[in-house]
């Protein structure tokens, strides 16, 4: 279940996937590896880097971020 009744929002992968948004659109690079991207999240907000994984996979379904050649990119 994505969403929980934890009292702590900011373990929730919508809070997360917000972040890591925010991340990519402050950035000026197009695409980005995997690494480089949770030490970029990491430097806002420290997540496990199963909660990281969990997170670019929900907005992997959701259409938002794409993958090619092992570079993760924000879709238009």
């Amino acid at each position: 279940m994505i969403v929980g009744k934890d009292i702590h929002p900011e373990k929730e992968i919508y809070y997360l996937g917000a972040l890591l948004l925010e991340v990519i659109n402050d950035a000026n690079e197009k695409d980005y590896d995997f690494l480089d991207l949770f030490h970029k999240l990491n430097f806002t907000k420290k997540v496990s880097i199963n909660l990281f994984t969990s997170t670019l996979d929900w907005l992997f379904l959701l259409g938002v971020i794409e993958q090619s050649k092992g570079r993760i990119y924000k879709c238009l």
